[in-house]
C-alpha cells in the first residue's frame, strides 16, 4: 500500500513556475514507477509525464514537453513536476500517480494502482 500526498500548487500568472511534490509513504517507493495526471473542469483526467523506478526513463504528453519535467528522489520518496512557460490551458487539478513496477513507465490513467488527492494549479492570463 502506498499513499500519495501531492503540493505546491497555486495561482501563478502566465508565463510562470511552479514545482509540485507527491511525497509516498513506505519502503518500497523505488520499486514504483510513478506519474502525473491532470484533470480541467469539465475535461476527462489526462496524462501528463511518467517516470520509471530509477529515473532514467521519462514521457510526456506532447503540450508539456519542453516545459515540465518529472523526476523524483528515491531517498526522499518524493516524485516532483517542473513546471515553467505555465499557460492558462494548464489549469488543472494535478494529480500524482503510483505503479508497482521495475519495468516501464505507463500513460494510461488505468495502468496506476494508487493516486493522491490532488493540487490545483491555477494559471492566470
Amino acid at each position: 500500500q502506498v499513499q500519495l500526498v501531492e503540493s505546491g500548487g497555486g495561482l501563478v500568472q502566465a508565463g510562470g513556475s511552479l514545482r509540485l511534490s507527491c511525497a509516498a509513504s513506505g519502503r518500497t517507493f523505488s520499486r514504483y514507477a510513478m506519474g502525473w495526471f491532470r484533470q480541467a473542469p469539465g475535461k476527462e483526467r489526462e496524462f501528463v509525464a511518467a517516470i520509471n523506478w530509477s529515473g532514467t526513463t521519462t514521457d510526456y504528453t506532447d503540450s508539456v514537453k519542453g516545459r515540465f519535467t518529472i523526476s523524483r528522489s528515491n531517498a526522499k520518496n518524493t516524485v516532483y513536476l517542473q513546471m515553467n512557460s505555465l499557460k492558462p490551458e494548464d489549469t488543472a487539478v494535478y494529480y500524482c500517480a503510483a505503479r508497482y513496477s521495475t519495468v516501464a513507465v505507463y500513460t494510461r490513467a488505468h495502468e496506476y494502482d494508487y493516486w493522491g488527492q490532488g493540487t490545483q494549479v491555477t494559471v492566470s492570463s
